[in-house]
């Protein structure tokens, strides 16, 4: 059974003339350790896409099914303890909290949760992301690169069944680009999660096992290119 099904998802902004139709009857399924890129240009809906699969944007029509549940049939509570625990988020600008050190920021879900933090997991993702003489840092002591591993600790912390990365390397140099994406792809191989890449770097997208293409809010292509 496929982990995520998308079905007839659109999303309209606005009223009237201002009115703008950022996704238009998207559908598509996605298997359980998937790894898919979606691309596209700028303004295609592909964000917008990747908010609506992750539980924080409601489509304005059409059902997001994970491990066969309507995401959307859910409330707001609901939907916030899906995002914390069935999402891993990692964004193009970090969004880590300033005033936390790394493991305070990479545990943040699992304590907002009120959990007890997996230490032997904690242990593993700072050493996979060779943050451990960094776990007493606060963000603006760390580099871009460094930043953005932290945040891929905290969507990995809570081990969720799909990790959305929305333009992860958009603001590291190619060095970086690489290790984020080699940690991305770490955590598909490694944990068997399911990786959503949205990204405008070919090379990166054509690591994907398949790439989705999004145009004017619609699927213009969905190619397999690895099994």
């Amino acid at each position: 059974m496929e982990l995520l099904k998308a079905e007839h998802l659109s999303k309209v902004y606005g009223k009237g003339e201002n009115q703008v139709k950022a996704l238009d009857d998207v559908s598509f399924m996605i298997q359980p350790g998937e790894f898919v890129a979606i691309v596209g240009p700028s303004g295609s809906g592909k964000s917008t896409l990747l908010h609506i699969l992750g539980g924080v944007d409601r489509p304005t029509s059409g059902h997001v099914y994970l491990d066969g549940k309507d995401v959307y049939s859910q409330n707001e509570e609901q939907l916030a303890i899906f995002r914390r625990r069935e999402v891993g988020l990692v964004y193009q600008f970090y969004n880590l909290i300033p005033v936390l050190d790394v493991e305070e920021n990479i545990t943040l879900p699992v304590l907002m949760d009120g959990r007890e933090v997996n230490q032997e997991r904690l242990a593993e993702l700072l050493t996979i992301l060779n943050l451990g003489k960094r776990r007493r840092h606060l963000p603006n002591q760390l580099s871009g690169g460094q930043q953005q591993r932290v945040s891929i600790g905290r969507a990995l912390m809570n081990a969720p069944a799909m990790v959305l990365a929305d333009e992860p390397t958009g603001n590291l140099d190619s060095r970086n680009s690489q290790e984020i994406m080699e940690l991305l792809k770490l955590s598909n191989e490694k944990y068997g999660q399911t990786l959503i890449i949205i990204t405008h770097d070919e090379n990166i997208a054509l690591q994907a096992d398949r790439i989705i293409a999004i145009e004017d809010g619609r699927i213009s292509r969905d190619e397999v290119i690895r099994r």
